[in-house]
């Protein structure tokens, strides 16, 4: 069985920047990932910091794969299927993978509850569909904008979308028919009432966090699903780290790679002790 001080389990920006830093930290560190990045989907982000006119998502991984490769970081496509609490370390369990670590950071971040309309990725790659007005709100000031959710979550996306636009639509899921043009979104209402065009559609549909490793391992979640951390981001599973959407709601770049070094550091830090 191969044997490394650390193993991070997912290669989005988090997990890119963990390892930076633990490989900096002269640690044997090997990033697994299992299929692209959500952030591979971002057509361009203006709220990057260090990146003024913008940056796309596939074009921000490469520069962070690149750097962590730089310092020696080992990246490797597997499927993790299992984490298993040994008395000294954790064992990690998949396809055509078998190693064990006594430190690992779970990055593993959420799925995002996408309608049942044909086209919806290749719109939201277009910008039509946005996710995030944390993100990208700034972009549709005056913009008209429709949200597709239901309940509270909608209603209080409109609102916050309202302080970019007065022309913000809340479209209930499943009522009428969504179509994507080039350029608009088209909902048709049920009935046979006149269609409304939008710029912009955001999904308030929720997500769902990728946290099944740490929690058949023992780890604690919150009411929403989210992986339970400390201020180091340990989980309730010493030895056991998380950061960025898994473990918070506010999914964003710069608050993922910035618990991803707080991890780090706490992950070499336990290391030393534990070399004794």
């Amino acid at each position: 069985m191969e044997r490394r001080d650390a193993l991070i389990i997912g290669a989005g920006p988090a997990g890119l920047a963990a390892a930076v830093y633990l490989a900096r930290f002269r640690r044997k560190v090997l990033v697994l990932s299992d299929g692209p990045s959500r952030a591979s989907w971002i057509p361009e982000s203006h709220n990057t910091p260090g990146f003024p006119h913008g940056v796309g998502g596939k074009e921000l991984l490469a520069r962070l794969t690149a750097q962590a490769r730089a310092f020696g970081v080992e990246t490797r496509q597997a499927r993790v299927d299992a984490l298993v609490r040994r008395s000294d370390a954790f064992e990690i369990r998949g396809s055509d993978v078998a190693i064990e670590a006594p430190t690992v950071l779970l990055v593993t971040g959420v799925i995002d509850r996408l309608p049942d309309v044909p086209g919806v990725e290749a719109a939201v790659r277009r910008s039509l569909v946005r996710m995030c007005p944390i993100c990208d709100a700034f972009e549709a000031t005056g913009k008209r904008i429709a949200v597709l959710g239901d309940g509270g979550v909608a209603e209080r996306e409109a609102a916050f979308l309202a302080t970019y636009s007065d022309q913000v639509t809340v479209i209930p899921p499943g009522e009428g028919r969504l179509d994507f043009t080039e350029a608009t979104v088209r909902w048709t209402p049920p009935g046979g009432q006149a269609s409304q065009d939008f710029d912009n559609l955001y999904l308030a549909l929720g997500c769902a966090a990728q946290a099944a490793l740490a929690v058949d391992c023992g780890a604690r979640r919150d009411d929403e699903g989210a992986l339970v951390v400390d201020a180091h981001q340990m989980t309730s599973i010493d030895g056991l780290y998380a950061a960025g959407d898994v473990v918070r709601g506010i999914n964003q770049i710069a608050v993922a790679t910035g618990e991803a070094a707080i991890a780090a550091t706490a992950m070499h830090n336990r290391l030393r002790q534990l070399a004794g």
